[in-house]
């Protein structure tokens, strides 16, 4: 069992819904949505009516923000501009943020959406923080109160629970060594492979699917309102 860390007793419940997820139980292409000429028209030409990538905008905002958490955009062509599409889509889901310089082995950026394109075939690993919370509940239920505290500069903590509303953060390039629970090993375990190919784009939400960088891709953020960024334990990211 990890060290508790002198953490005062803390009610710990299992989490459930949609954000609750394990790569066993999820059909990749079940994940996609995906796009045509239409939506890219409609990009090409934003000064005009954009039915579908408001449409668009409105079913990605289900799923980052209290669905599975992620949606596989493909269809769009590969050519042109990398960084166009994933600013347009952003720019729709709410206000538009610079992501933070990349650190550590996940991506961590302050944000309720965060959009990576591809230019080559590459794979992307996805975890439901959901899940592994669930699990260090049943295996170490000591060391994920400790990770419920806001430690760091700034201080923040690993998983927060606040009005109903979950939210993790796991920045492995910033978290102590005296922090990491012994059953962390067992609570990653197999991600969700996603195979992406030229011109895709992975959309997720950071504070509820933990996914492995993904070096060279192009990458957009929003900050939607009200926002995960909004809760006590997570305000000194913004």
């Amino acid at each position: 069992m990890s060290d508790p860390l002198n953490i005062a007793p803390r009610r710990l419940v299992p989490l459930a819904g949609p954000i609750l997820w394990s790569a066993a139980e999820l059909a990749p292409n079940e994940q996609m949505i995906p796009l045509g000429a239409e939506h890219a028209a409609e990009l090409a030409a934003p000064e005009g009516a954009t039915p579908r990538l408001d449409a668009l905008a409105q079913e990605l905002r289900g799923r980052l923000d209290h669905g599975r958490g992620f949606a596989l955009l493909r269809g769009l062509p590969a050519s042109g501009d990398p960084e166009a599409a994933p600013r347009a889509i952003a720019a729709r889901l709410g206000q538009a943020v610079s992501p933070a310089p990349a650190t550590g082995n996940r991506h961590t950026e302050a944000c309720d959406a965060l959009l990576l394109r591809v230019a080559e075939p590459a794979v992307a690993r996805l975890r439901s923080a959901a899940c592994i919370h669930n699990t260090l509940l049943r295996a170490d239920r000591a060391g994920l109160a400790a990770l419920y505290e806001a430690r760091g500069e700034p201080a923040v903590p690993v998983f927060s629970y606040e009005g109903g509303v979950f939210a993790a953060r796991w920045d492995d390039a910033a978290l102590p060594e005296d922090r990491v629970p012994a059953a962390i090993g067992e609570a990653l375990g197999e991600p969700l492979s996603l195979s992406l190919r030229s011109g895709d784009i992975l959309a997720f939400n950071p504070f509820l699917v933990w996914v492995d960088r993904l070096p060279g891709a192009a990458v957009a953020a929003a900050r939607e309102e009200p926002s995960r960024l909004d809760s006590p334990g997570f305000a000194g990211l913004r």
